[in-house]
């Protein structure tokens, strides 16, 4: 294949063979020869959060290109697998291309309605877990590598559904409240560990509870102190690190003040 070789609509055969010549024993690459799942997997991690990333910059080309390496992941631990005798690209494609189908009756069946598409979704997926997963738990299949905001999310999610959940907002809030206690109470490092652990844990379903996903609200957050931040540096100039902290603090609510109202109207004389 040349390397301005470009492949047909839908055909990811192409990437398979790519893959397959990098990871040749005796022409290959290398790096790409010696790694394995376990190398692998924190670079998978990465790409999905540069998806996400671009996405959030609303970045099109980005998301393109970030994609694509996302893809190449899919490629690269499908060629391991196909090399120890495990599964194919090609298993892979067909197997969601069935769960999609299977869990979707409501679209590529007949006689269901749309409307129960979600529920549809949920029973469908969890007799699928049942049938695969030894552990009876309904926490079973939430995987322990998530990111712990939205593993505590799932947790929270799976164990409401069988009851064991604050029937309203106040039972949360007064949980959180409890937990700040601790917290305060709390002395050895272990402790404090602990205790804000479970004030985070707590934080996440006052979160679910208020239908709002703890992760974006977080990225947001995050977002807005990096805006005033550099929003006080600049103020400052190159003096910023030498100011006291009432003079940072001084910075900070000028920042606020100036990004809640970036262009205020002069209310001043005539044109």
């Amino acid at each position: 294949m040349s390397s301005n070789a470009k492949a047909s609509p839908a055909d990811i055969m192409p990437l398979a063979n790519v893959m397959a010549r990098l990871r040749d024993p005796e022409t290959g690459c290398p790096w790409d020869i010696e790694q394995n799942f376990a190398s692998i997997a924190p670079y998978t991690i990465e790409e999905a959060y540069e998806v996400a990333d671009a996405i959030e910059r609303d970045d099109m080309a980005a998301l393109r290109d970030e994609l694509g390496d996302l893809l190449l992941q899919v490629a690269f631990h499908s060629r391991m697998a196909e090399q120890s005798g495990h599964f194919m690209l090609q298993d892979v494609i067909d197997g969601i291309t069935e769960k999609m189908i299977r869990r979707h009756p409501h679209v590529f069946g007949e006689g269901a309605r749309r409307e129960d598409g979600h529920a549809q979704w949920e029973a469908i997926k969890a007799a699928e877990r049942a049938d695969k997963e030894p552990d009876p738990s309904a926490l079973a299949g939430v995987a322990i590598a998530l990111p712990a905001l939205l593993r505590a999310e799932k947790l929270q999610k799976r164990a409401a559904r069988t009851g064991f959940d604050w029937p309203d907002i106040g039972g949360v809030m007064a949980k959180i409240e409890e937990e700040l206690d601790e917290v305060r109470a709390a002395h050895s490092r272990a402790e404090q560990e602990e205790e804000i652990g479970d004030l985070l844990f707590a934080i996440v379903n006052l979160a679910r509870h208020m239908k709002v996903d703890p992760e974006v609200a977080l990225r947001a957050a995050n977002r807005k102190f990096d805006t005033r931040f550099r929003a006080m540096e600049d103020m400052a100039g190159v003096g910023f690190t030498e100011l006291s902290l009432d003079e940072k603090e001084g910075l900070w609510q000028r920042a606020k003040q100036q990004l809640k109202n970036p262009n205020p109207v002069c209310r001043g004389g005539g044109s």
